[in-house]
């Protein structure tokens, strides 16, 4: 998964006992970036933050909220303060001139750093992102697990939104039905194979979730077209 426009993440540095400065270096980034005009994407209304304050004040900047919030509000130069996991999932797939993100919790923002590879804000340095091979390499995952999640990976790729119900149908009864093929693959080889096929975030949650549920015992509710399903 990358992008194909400039993005950057501010991040709070050592010895830095105020966010103001992480603010403003997001902030003088984005505005250092070609492209239309800037959204500003915060959780509420209310900003306690001077130099965004001031950014959202300005005539040709728009604000959007959490709430109510869809990704089809984005377009031109975004930056996007403190968002959550979730948050993140949503900034996929979408066509910006660049975007800015401000964290707030590390631990949520560290696979999306890992997957988008933006520059990094400090106080004291610039980190650029890393060069990368065009290959992830991928534990093989045995008993067919790798063309199936391969398959499904080909046909949420088809889609806008992504993974389609009967797909997940799919996933969902070969899991009940052939219990023996997924006993020897945990959660987390499945999560990095999908991250691997560059599937979307959300459709990587959905899958590892699918797994958790049935490593924990639970069953699924599977339409009676897909009941009896399993991949060959």
């Amino acid at each position: 998964m990358s992008y194909n426009y400039p993005v950057a993440i501010s991040r709070l540095t050592d010895g830095e006992l105020s966010r103001e400065p992480q603010n403003a270096r997001a902030v003088r980034w984005l505005l250092e970036q070609s492209g239309g005009a800037v959204v500003v994407v915060t959780p509420r209304r209310e900003v306690d933050s001077p130099v965004l304050q001031q950014l959202i004040a300005q005539p040709s900047v728009r604000h959007v909220t959490w709430r109510g919030f869809s990704i089809g509000m984005l377009s031109g130069r975004v930056l996007h303060a403190w968002p959550s996991r979730e948050h993140f999932q949503k900034l996929w797939g979408h066509d910006l001139d660049a975007l800015a993100v401000i964290e707030w919790n590390e631990d949520e923002a560290a696979e999306w750093i890992e997957d988008a590879n933006p520059v990094q804000l400090f106080a004291d340095r610039t980190v650029e992102p890393v060069a990368r091979r065009d290959e992830v390499e991928c534990e093989p995952l045995p008993n067919g697990v790798d063309g199936i999640l391969e398959y499904v990976a080909a046909m949420a790729a088809g889609y806008s939104t992504g993974l389609k119900w009967n797909e997940e149908d799919k996933l969902k009864a070969d899991m009940m039905n052939r219990p023996d093929r997924w006993v020897p693959i945990t959660v987390d080889q499945v999560r990095a194979k999908c991250r691997a096929l560059k599937m979307r975030p959300d459709d990587i949650d959905t899958i590892a979730g699918f797994l958790q549920r049935r490593k924990e015992g639970r069953r699924f509710n599977v339409r009676s077209s897909y009941k009896t399903f399993s991949f060959n």
